[in-house]
């Protein structure tokens, strides 16, 4: 028997009880069990459950009244926890947490609803993307951070993030990884145990304020998954990060160019500042403050400014400096005083739209989409339109629920990541780049646009039908660049004509986006669109 499964049998053994917090459902229905009172006399029953739970009630679905294992089909399944999640929001709990098992060809399972109403999403939750060369600590840096333990010097705090076995075996990060932590008035909040998916959930209830980090990938290979991810989220700051026994490098050149293309507010973090003397951590400083000079940006230290300056200063122009070491802890408390007071940037007004990162299939509950929220505010119930499909059209779609670092939420607003479970489409058909839209909602999807670009690096010219992969918000495409004057050279800012190579996507003026071929890179705004005719 797994654990899991001993989780379901012992709750079975426990029954019902009239003093006890655990009940059994067999289904819930909204035409039955939300009207004529008794959605009422249901919110009460679960109010009494949890009580007797001393804030914590076990919902067991798809059993008879006398525990016997029914089952119950996937559709129904999730209009059961649909139910459940609104008798609990009236109940001033929320579902915590669901496991499911399949049982003669149906689904039963486990809710277990928790006291305390479900997180409103707050005004101050801030989004930050870190960058730069692999082994220079970014993960290192983000895991003590989040869990405000020491690093035992072999990168024990990154496992926290590294999601894949490979990862954690070579110690090379191949994809984005999420993390966070929160602030209340005492200070930060830390995650107890980030491998346990309810304790990250935890925070996102507890914290008044939130930092959500999304870790990039800082090995040559994976630069593209790189730029999926300082482009794709709507990041409110970025974190260079530069290691002292190193410095910078070309791989933290190319990352910063990235950086400044978006025009995000960074801060650069000198990590392993305890593995060398304190000459080389300030040589390396003047190489950061140098590197930052080139681009045009102002370097301001952060030991010798102190963090108000830092706070106040920071901009597309100033780049506050940070030493650290995740071993002994020098500097994090600067960071963590920085990220309990940076202000949210960016315009979260308009209507709710939120481009796909990832998809996957939740059993009972179906395909999910997630992604970061650029704008607007999406609920449980709203009626969407996803798309563009590789013919243009757009499926009408409804979201089922969002949860947020594993915490399910009434609404999500702009700057928030997360996973949205949708109805009415299968999971197969999500595909990264897609976008969110409210259904009522023109989306009009885009083959070709026009665009203004500068050249970062070139072996040669471009001409007509130069192929780079474009990445724009969550898109990343090949796409053929047809130049205005027929050519662009290194160091040139100039028009061309864009045409993606496979399939179409939604795009709008003023949308920044990146361009990468081998060692080719370049960025570039989006002027014009034409429509897919």
């Amino acid at each position: 028997m797994t654990r899991d499964r001993a989780l379901l049998e012992r709750a079975l053994e426990r029954g019902e009880q009239d003093g006890g917090s655990v009940e059994f459902k067999e289904r819930l229905a909204r035409d039955v069990h939300l009207v004529d009172g008794r959605r009422e006399s249901l919110a009460a029953q679960l109010r009494h459950r949890v009580l007797s739970g001393e804030g914590e009630a076990t919902y067991v679905v798809g059993v008879t009244d006398d525990g016997g294992l029914a089952g119950i089909d996937p559709d129904t399944f999730s209009e059961t926890m649909d139910v459940l999640s609104l008798l609990a929001e009236e109940a001033d709990a929320h579902i915590a947490d669901v496991d499911t098992w399949g049982i003669g060809g149906g689904l039963v399972g486990l809710a277990t609803v928790c006291d305390g109403a479900v997180l409103e999403s707050d005004d101050q939750h801030i989004v930050v993307g870190t960058a730069g060369h692999v082994d220079h600590g970014k993960s290192t840096l983000v895991g003590s951070l989040v869990t405000g333990r020491a690093d035992d010097g072999d990168g024990q705090t990154r496992a926290y993030l590294d999601v894949q076995p490979h990862e954690v075996e070579r110690g090379l990060s191949a994809d984005l990884s999420y993390a966070v932590y929160g602030f209340d008035e005492d200070g930060p909040v830390h995650v107890r145990n980030p491998d346990r998916k309810a304790d990250r959930a935890q925070i996102v209830e507890a914290a008044d304020r939130l930092v959500s980090f999304v870790d990039t990938v800082g090995h040559e290979p994976w630069l593209r998954t790189t730029i999926r991810g300082l482009v794709g989220q709507k990041l409110d700051y970025g974190l260079l990060v530069v290691a002292a026994d190193d410095g910078p490098t070309r791989t933290t050149r190319e990352h910063l160019g990235v950086l400044l293309a978006t025009e995000l507010p960074t801060l650069v973090a000198i990590t392993k500042v305890d593995a060398v003397s304190e000459e080389r951590a300030d040589e390396v400083e003047r190489e950061v403050e140098r590197l930052l000079r080139e681009v045009g940006k102002s370097p301001l230290r952060v030991a010798r400014h102190g963090v108000d300056a830092a706070l106040e200063e920071i901009s597309e122009t100033v780049v506050p400096i940070v030493e650290t070491s995740a071993v002994t802890m020098a500097g994090l408390d600067h960071l963590d005083d920085l990220f309990s007071r940076l202000p949210k940037t960016g315009d979260d007004d308009g209507e709710f739209r939120m481009y796909v990162d990832r998809s996957y299939s939740v059993t009972g509950v179906g395909a999910v989409a997630s992604g970061t929220v650029m704008s607007g505010e999406v609920e449980a119930g709203d009626e969407l339109l996803l798309g563009p499909m590789a013919d243009g059209r757009f499926l009408e779609v409804e979201v089922r629920s969002i949860e947020m670092h594993y915490h399910r939420v009434d609404r999500a607003r702009a700057g928030r990541i997360v996973g949205i479970a949708l109805k009415g489409v299968k999971e197969s058909a999500i595909e990264r780049g897609m976008v969110l839209l409210p259904a009522d909602a023109d989306p009009t999807p885009v083959r070709e646009f026009d665009a203004e670009v500068m050249v970062l690096n070139h072996p040669t010219r471009i001409g007509d039908g130069y192929e780079p992969v474009v990445h724009v918000e969550t898109i990343g495409e090949a796409a053929a660049f047809y130049p205005e004057n027929g050519r662009l050279l290194p160091g040139d800012t100039g028009e061309t004509r864009v045409r993606f190579k496979f399939r179409p996507y939604l795009l709008e003026e003023g949308q920044k986006f990146v361009f990468r071929e081998g060692r080719s890179k370049g960025v570039g705004t989006v002027t014009g669109v034409h429509p897919l005719e």
